[in-house]
């Protein structure tokens, strides 16, 4: 029986869609025929370690046992589907972070901790994926509702229950990570422009600069603008002086010209 009754979990477990209790499968059998809990304990058991080493795995979540692929081929199973993976917002990463560690919570304490009101739309998708639900209501005026998290929510992390989610002590020393990883990447990408060859920088004025100011630091535009229009005001002024100065120097030459008196009572 303990051969038989292993075949029949397993075949169970691969052709039901969803997870399956232990209570589930031993009312797969005849009441008369129907074995223990530690048998199909120990079935099942038997069952996990026949996979170990295979590409599926029996694993035990929130809501009973299922077959599942590893973690390790994801890489190349995610090509299956055509659409992408779902990408979180913040808003929503920390709303539901906040409900999965502080459950039951409200929407009014959710907002007191991250300072910004709730997007209805983040309560509306986790509600829609059945990740949350409405656990009761706080007794308190207006008696809003109490929000809590789900099997599902715990079969899609791939977890049996909340004791099994990181510890806010280990999120923070990932972030830690994360930031030191960052930090040292700066630090390469700086080093690998260091090494890269350079072009010879061009003159502070090729640039629009002041090649007479320190450094050669680019002016304001509303100060090369003023010194254009007093560059155009000193050649407008420096052509009207050479316009009245030709003005003067003709009719110097031309008074010069003139016959005196002397000369007109000479020719007379």
């Amino acid at each position: 029986m303990t051969l038989q009754l292993k075949h029949i979990l397993e075949a169970a477990l691969l052709a039901y869609h969803e997870p399956l209790t232990s209570q589930q499968l031993a009312e797969l059998f005849p009441e008369a025929e129907r074995p223990a809990v530690h048998e199909i304990a120990a079935a099942l058991a038997e069952l996990q370690t026949d996979y170990a080493e295979r590409g599926i795995e029996l694993k035990h979540v929130a809501s009973g046992y299922r077959f599942q692929a590893r973690a390790e081929s994801a890489t190349w199973i995610k090509n299956l589907w055509a659409e992408r993976a779902p990408k979180y917002t913040r808003a929503f990463l920390e709303t539901l972070a906040l409900i999965a560690y502080r459950q039951p919570i409200t929407r009014a304490e959710i907002e007191a901790v991250r300072g910004v009101a709730v997007n209805p739309n983040v309560i509306k998708t986790l509600l829609e994926r059945n990740w949350i639900k409405v656990v009761g209501h706080r007794d308190v005026p207006g008696r809003p509702e109490l929000l809590g998290t789900t099997k599902e929510f715990l079969d899609y992390f791939n977890i049996k229950s909340l004791s099994e989610l990181p510890s806010l002590q280990e999120i923070q020393d990932l972030e830690a990570t994360g930031s030191e990883l960052e930090v040292q990447l700066q630090l390469l990408d700086a080093a690998e422009d260091d090494k890269s060859p350079r072009k010879s920088p061009l003159p502070p004025f090729a640039k629009g600069g002041d090649p007479f100011t320190k450094g050669g630091d680019v002016r304001a535009d509303e100060d090369q603008f003023a010194d254009d229009a007093e560059v155009g005001r000193f050649t407008e002024d420096s052509a009207e002086e050479s316009e009245v100065g030709r003005f003067t120097e003709d009719s110097a030459i031309a008074e010069s010209s003139k016959p005196t008196l002397e000369e007109k009572q000479d020719v007379l």
